[in-house]
């Protein structure tokens, strides 16, 4: 469905502050008007010097079908299909504004379930992992399971491309640089979201983060998804993962019916941008 771009930022534009373990979002409540806000719009907001600082923007519109649809910005204004801790937050905020338990929000990727979990915590099925090649997409056929790639890493769809690596030691990674590097490898058309994983246990792992468009961030859901699908795919961990990454910890669920993740939001404030 197409909407319609703001044509400028001379209109106040209310916006909501969330996070998701310190994976940070602004999110504006479009399902009134119908309106995206302009490439150039996003990236004054994301400044965190001159704006208001994001990792992700999500625009809340009318839903079809849905009970909203939501859109994803990352913070260079470039669109994303998929922003599960931020799909979080506005599950949070959507159920409290109903009362309802359960939703169901359009994304670019699929239309997604998400549930109260329960002490505040909010669970959102991120659908079915994508494991070929050309659904990923890669610019050509691969072992999914084995890239072609210096440090052997594993290819993932989770509505967005995933790069995930193993290391003996996460925190060892100069990850601006190896993030950097990895995101614009040619065998990744639409860039990578890098993942640096230290496996603990066959039940916990370690994660790092560089996503697209973006760069390093304290947490990202579709990344930990990704991360999980990985490492249960090598045999080094089972399907359900406990998560830690710089921001705190997620519950990733690999289920037969899509991939599950828990964890906790927060709704920090309100405001208005003036542009």
């Amino acid at each position: 469905m197409e909407h319609q771009q703001n044509p400028g930022q001379s209109i106040p534009l209310p916006f909501m502050k969330m996070h998701g373990l310190g994976n940070d979002f602004v999110v504006i409540d479009s399902r009134r008007t119908g309106v995206l806000p302009e490439a150039a719009t996003v990236t004054a907001i994301a400044n965190r010097h001159c704006g208001v600082g994001f990792d992700q923007l999500a625009v809340i519109l009318p839903g079809e079908n849905a009970d909203a649809r939501l859109v994803f910005f990352n913070s260079d204004g470039s669109l994303s299909a998929a922003c599960g801790n931020a799909t979080r937050c506005v599950a949070r905020f959507l159920m409290d504004e109903t009362g309802a338990s359960a939703l169901r929000l359009a994304t670019d990727h699929a239309v997604l379930l998400a549930e109260d979990a329960g002490g505040r915590l909010t669970r959102v099925n991120m659908g079915a992992p994508v494991l070929d090649w050309a659904g990923i997409p890669l610019a050509e056929d691969a072992d999914t399971l084995h890239l072609p790639i210096p440090g052997d890493p594993v290819a993932t769809g989770m509505g967005n491309p995933h790069m995930t690596f193993f290391v003996p030691d996460a925190a060892a990674v100069d990850l601006e640089r190896f993030g950097l590097e990895h995101e614009h490898h040619p065998l990744y058309p639409q860039r990578a979201n890098v993942e640096v994983v230290q496996v603990v246990s066959s039940d916990e792992i370690t994660l790092r983060i560089w996503e697209r468009g973006t760069g390093i961030t304290l947490a990202s859901g579709s990344c930990s998804c990704a991360a999980v699908v990985a490492a249960a795919r090598r045999g080094l961990t089972g399907r359900r993962v406990r998560v830690n990454v710089p921001g705190g910890m997620l519950e990733i669920d690999w289920r037969e019916d899509g991939v599950w993740m828990t964890g906790p939001t927060a709704h920090v404030f309100d405001g208005v941008w003036r542009g």
